[in-house]
Formats: structure tokens, sequence, C-alpha cells
């Protein structure tokens, strides 16, 4: 037995030795290594390598919520709303790489939101420039809207940006505000391609090529489409009104100087030329200084001479109506004020325009991207904010004058609770007898047509259509971030605007009042009021964590 088990144990000892012999003889596969995030110190806190790569990557974002509340003047027709709600989200990508060349960088950021209430709330505005789509349910329907944006995607090489980014032309832009109710330029989000110079001692210039899509205000159209196509029952007007926007002009007049014959323009902008943007800049540690330049053009399309030859006979159709080049010019002052306190600073900015109110900023609380608007829910009457009109008599498109100037004041009470002050004022002046040569037209009796008087009657004198107006507005923020990258903040704003010389109608007191006969009317029995401004109050509160 015991030689057995010595035997046994021999055999597998020898075995044992064997294998491992054999073993030590085959290749070892080794595991793969594993790529540990780095920290990249390069470009400031939070980058990190992205693994395989010399590129740093910056992950970021913002999670808001705001609550608004904006008394309103009529609940009728879809008013009523004293609420709204907003819940935003956003993510941002900093891609940054060294080259020969400088810094390599790339930056995305995607913002989604949910806003509900009342106009300034849900933001018609963004409907019309397709960032948004609203509900169309019985209760939702203009009170609840759902938001995405692609807000920034560009890429950054030896001066030059090219990709979606700011306005190279804005300046203040808000920088202090919640609800942005200022009257100045601020388009976070526009296509542009730029070059910008380095010229040393804080200098700097940029060329910038812009999209003009998120510049424009339309040139104003008298028509309504839907009720001329309609009642005119002519298929080739039909078309027309789908997809154009219609405004009438004269084709011709007879001896004795009377009009023979009326067509329609075709007044949608075409993307045609890019809007050029200039700018100078000076930077010191005291703060910054900005000079902007723009040149934005208008168009028209083609006179539609077949669509309605309403009166007389057609003695033939006008050219095409020639293009005529907006242009702005804005100067910003911003100063740092740290024996105030550390992180106070004062903006000071002023713009003038013609045929390029967005690059000024005045419908910027009313509502851009539309020829009449106002934020107050239930207004006694609209601001009109075109930036040309077309003269039914020349065929020629006349510019409309605008100007904005804008305070703010940004003060830190201590590190953890700031406080912002701020103030604009504003002006909208159409061409001298815009207006007059719009009621040129207004006895044809064409249907569909804005009837905007006789002129220099009663009713021509008290609408509301191309009015000069004014506007201003003044408010205050007070915030508080008791951790870092937390705010947590209430705002409120005022605004006061109306004609700069007259009165017009008051739609809420004198509701459908649009013709001399309706006017003749009210007056005789006593109902007919009138105004010469409006004004809003809102307040909002805000929750938002930067991470």
């Amino acid at each position: 037995m015991k030689l057995l088990k010595s035997s046994l144990l021999g055999s597998a000892a020898a075995l044992a030795a064997v294998t491992g012999t054999q073993a030590a003889d085959l290749p070892v596969k080794k595991a793969a290594p594993i790529e540990y995030v780095r920290v990249c110190s390069t470009y400031g806190a939070g980058f990190f390598y992205i693994p395989g790569t010399d590129t740093c990557l910056r992950l970021s974002g913002r999670a808001r919520f705001e609550y608004g509340y904006q008394a309103p003047l009529a609940r009728s027709q879809g008013n009523g709303d004293y609420s709204g709600y907003r819940g935003l989200a956003r993510i941002n990508l900093d891609a940054r790489t060294q080259t020969a060349y400088g810094t390599l960088r790339a930056f995305v950021r995607l913002e989604a939101a949910s806003r509900t209430g009342f106009p300034t709330m849900h933001s018609g505005t963004q409907n019309r420039i397709a960032n948004a789509f609203p509900a169309l349910g019985v209760d939702g329907f203009g009170r609840v809207q759902q938001y995405f944006n692609t807000d920034k995607a560009f890429v950054q090489f030896a001066g030059f940006t090219a990709g979606r980014a700011s306005s190279f032309f804005d300046f203040y832009a808000h920088d202090f505000e919640i609800q942005a109710g200022t009257l100045g330029s601020d388009v976070a989000s526009t296509n542009l391609a730029a070059y910008t110079a380095t010229l040393g001692n804080g200098f700097s210039a940029t060329v910038s090529m812009e999209d003009p899509s998120f510049r424009r205000t339309p040139v104003y159209s008298p028509a309504n489409v839907a009720a001329a196509a309609a009642v005119l029952g002519n298929s080739s007007l039909q078309t027309f009104a789908v997809t154009q926007s219609p405004a009438p002009v004269f084709l011709g007049f007879n001896a004795a100087g009377l009009p023979v014959g009326l067509g329609f323009e075709d007044t949608i902008q075409r993307n045609r030329m890019p809007d050029f943007v200039g700018v100078l800049r000076y930077d010191q540690p005291w703060g910054s200084a900005q000079i902007s330049g723009a040149v934005h053009e208008i168009n028209v399309g083609t006179i539609n001479s077949a669509a309605a030859q309403i009166i007389g006979t057609n003695p033939g159709t006008l050219g095409r109506t020639s293009s005529e080049y907006g242009w702005a010019v804005q100067g910003g002052l911003k100063i740092n004020l740290p024996f105030i306190a550390p992180g106070d600073t004062l903006y000071l900015q002023g713009a003038y325009g013609e045929g390029a109110g967005m690059y000024t900023g005045v419908s910027a609380w009313a509502g851009s991207y539309i020829q009449s608007a106002t934020s107050l829910q239930g207004a006694p009457f609209q601001q009109f904010f075109s930036d040309a009109v077309l003269n039914p008599l020349n065929n020629r498109l006349e510019l409309t004058q605008t100007f904005s100037v804008v305070a703010s004041f940004l003060h830190y009470w201590n590190p953890t609770l700031r406080s912002a002050l701020f103030g604009s004022y504003g002006e909208v002046a159409f061409a001298p007898g815009a207006r007059a040569a719009q009621a040129s037209y207004n006895g044809l009796a064409i249907a569909g047509l804005t009837n905007i008087g006789a002129f220099n009657s009663s009713y021509y004198n008290l609408n509301q259509i191309l009015r000069d107006t004014y506007a201003f507005n003044v408010g205050g923020s007070l915030i508080w971030s008791p951790v870092k990258d937390l705010d947590i903040g209430v705002e409120g704003v005022y605004q006061n605007y109306g004609v700069q010389s007259g009165r017009v109608i008051d739609a809420n007191r004198s509701p459908g009042i649009t013709s001399q006969a309706l006017l003749n009317a009210a007056a005789a029995n006593g109902t007919l009021r009138t105004v010469t401004n409006a004004d809003v109050f809102q307040v909002r509160a805000r929750v938002q964590r930067d991470f």
C-alpha cells in the first residue's frame, strides 16, 4: 500500500512538472491597458482629455424653472392668462485642441423647454422662427408650447468663427436680466461666418457674414390674404395668397393722374444677400467698448398683375421693385466698478437704424418677426415694426427709422447676493408719407385689404396702422446664490408704450371699429374711446442651477 501511494504521488509530481514546463513555453496574452480619464488644465476648470486623443472636452449644462405673473386687460379672444411657467434644460459641449495655429475649438449648446401661460412666457417669437411648436388642444392652444433650439454649434480656428453663434453685432444683449425686457439687440442664435483680428493693445476687429433670416421684420402688407382669396374667387390670387404676402401697387395712371390698374406685390423677403456686420472692440481691465455696424438687404418678389386687375384697364406691369439696404450702427460701453463692490458692472448702449429694426432691438419686448405685436393681453392697440413699407404709388420700398438706448447696472451686496437695475427707451418712425400712400387705394373696396381710412379722415387719424410709436421700460432684480452655481431670484419689469402724436382707438373699450362708418356710429352714440399709451407690469421668479 505504501509502495502504491508513493508511486501515485511521484507520478502526479512528474506530470505537474512536465505540464508546468510546457505552459511556460506558451505565449501569454496580456490584458489591454486601461484608458483613465485625465484632467486637462490648459483651458481652465472642468476640462478632461477625451481618452485616446489630445482633445480636451468640457461637459456642462443648466436646469431652470420660472414662474411669471402678469395681469391681462381682457379675457376675450384667447386672453386672460395671469400666470406663466417655464422649465428649461441646456447641455453644453466645449471641445478644444491645441494646434500649431492656435486653439481649435468646437462648441455645441442644445436647449429644450416647456412654456405655458401668457404671451411672453410661451413666446410667439419662438414659433415664428421655428424654434418651438404650440399645443393644438382646446385648453392648450396658444398657451402651451414645447421648445427646442440648436442654440450654438460653431467652430473657431485661427481667428475664424463659423456656425451657429451669437451675432457679433450685439454687445449688452440683456446680460443682467431674467425677462430680457429692455429694448436692445440680442440675437443669441444665428448662422454666420466671421473673422476676428487681434490688433494689439486690447483692440480687435471682426468682419462677419450673417444669416438675414434672424434679423427680419416683415415688409408691411395690408392684405388679409385668406379673405382676399375667398372673396375675389380668383384661382391665381388664391395660390398667390397662400404662398406669398400680397401688397397692392398701382400699375399705372391715366392722363388725369388717376390709377387705372392694380396688381399685388409679393412682399415676402428671400435670402439673397447676407447681412454684413463690422465690429471694432476695445478690452481693458476697466471694461470694454464696442462700435458695431450692419448692412441688411430688404427685397420683395414680383408683381402678380393677373391676380387682381380690379379697376380700369391694365396699361402694363411695372418692373421689379428695387431692393433697398437697411443699416444700423451701435455703440456700447461696459465699465467695471470694483471700487463699489467686486463684480459691479455698468453697461451703456445706443443704436440707430433705417430698415433694420432687429438691429436696434425696438421689438425685443413686444415680439419680433411680425409686423405688429404687443406683449400685453387685451392691449388697446398694437405697435407696428415693419422695416419697410411698399409705396403703392411708385412701387418703392420706404425704410423705417428706429433707435434705442439702454442702461444696466449690476451690484453685489455681498458674494452671495446681487441685484440689477436697468432701463431702456426706443422709437419707431415710418417713412414720411408712408401712411398717406397706403390710404391712396382705400376707396377701391378691394376685399381683404386692411382699411387705413381716407387721408386725414377721423378714422385715418385714429387707427393704429403704421403709427409712429415709442416705448420705455424699467426693471430690477434680486438674486441670491446660497451656493456656487445656484441662483434663486425675482425680477419685475414695467413697460409703457404709446403713439408719438395724436390718439388711437381703444380696442378694448371700443372694439370692432374698422371703418369710418363704424367710427361715426360709435361717436354718435357716445361709445368711442381713445388712448395715447398702454402699460404692462410683469414679475418673474427663477430657480436655476448651472453645472
